[in-house]
């Protein structure tokens, strides 16, 4: 649920009863939901199995890309947001690169798999999102201002 308080109270993080409250990214709102304890699925697994993965990719890419993603992110950010809408989603380096490699991964299902692929794996298969522009340019990211001039590769 997206709570906003009155009396002048940004946001509020913690737990109140049985209520998780976070706060949003710009601390104008909060989102509570009730706490439950989650029960482990074959989804939960894979998706565990995943992150740590491309954690270990992203280990790899290369420091000048993951500034131009961090430039790009920037941008999106300003662009794509609404800076009126306290729920309005941040975009992150890290998860702007993951939710690249989900949809370079959903439209080349038989060549990637996000379990396993690794560093090199990306270097030769991955040509269509090899550095940012490329990759706006084949619609795995969206477009930004300047964003043709981000050209190195991962």
């Amino acid at each position: 649920m997206k709570v906003l308080f009155k009396y002048g109270i940004g946001a509020f993080s913690g737990t109140v009863d049985d209520g998780v409250y976070s706060m949003t990214k710009n601390k104008t709102g909060s989102y509570m939901r009730k706490w439950v304890k989650p029960r482990l699925t074959s989804n939960n697994t894979l998706f565990g199995t995943i992150a740590k993965n491309l954690t270990t990719v992203w280990a790899s890419v290369s420091s000048d890309y993951k500034e131009e993603m961090k430039s790009y992110v920037d941008i999106w950010n300003t662009e794509y947001n609404d800076p009126n809408n306290p729920f309005s989603t941040r975009m992150t380096s890290f998860g702007c690169w993951i939710r690249m490699l989900y949809l370079f991964s959903d439209l080349n299902e038989p060549h990637i798999d996000l379990a396993t692929v690794t560093y090199t794996d990306l270097q030769t298969v991955g040509e269509d999102i090899l550095s940012i522009s490329l990759a706006i340019e084949n619609g795995f990211m969206d477009n930004v201002t300047g964003g043709e001039a981000f050209t190195t590769n991962m």
